[in-house]
């Protein structure tokens, strides 16, 4: 068989070489696009829900500190400072702003927020219940 009657037998089975009209690629690219509209917004809820999530956790260590520092020396703390280090051991994550606003022989109370994200959690002490605020 000769080249020319060989391309023009692959020339009549057009079947073979047909590719995606435009249209189709314009219904692909456009469910692709809404896909991404509702999943880009989803994506930042739940970031921000896991920054929440590291202040209540961090919140909630640091409950477990004053409470260590409590039973060594008879009394809580008013110094973050005096809960992490060595001895006590808390660590915050990254972003968690942890503070203790009172700390005297009978009570504490402490906040935690992350810097991305929306909330900001309380504790009065001891044997209080994590709120947010």
């Amino acid at each position: 068989m000769e080249l020319g009657s060989r391309l023009k037998a692959l020339g009549s089975s057009n079947h073979d070489l047909r590719g995606f009209t435009l249209l189709e690629l314009m219904i692909v690219i456009a469910i692709i696009g809404i896909l991404a509209a509702i999943a880009i917004p989803q994506y930042s809820v739940y970031r921000t829900r896991a920054y929440n999530t590291a202040a209540y956790r961090d919140l909630r260590n640091a409950i477990t500190t004053q409470e260590a520092y409590f039973a060594e020396h008879g009394s809580y703390t008013s110094s973050i400072g005096d809960l992490t280090g060595q001895i006590y051991g808390l660590t915050t994550s990254v972003g968690v702003i942890l503070t203790v606003n009172t700390g005297n022989p009978i009570i504490y109370n402490m906040q935690a927020a992350n810097s991305q994200g929306d909330r900001t959690y309380a504790v009065r002490g001891p044997g209080g219940k994590i709120n947010p605020m």
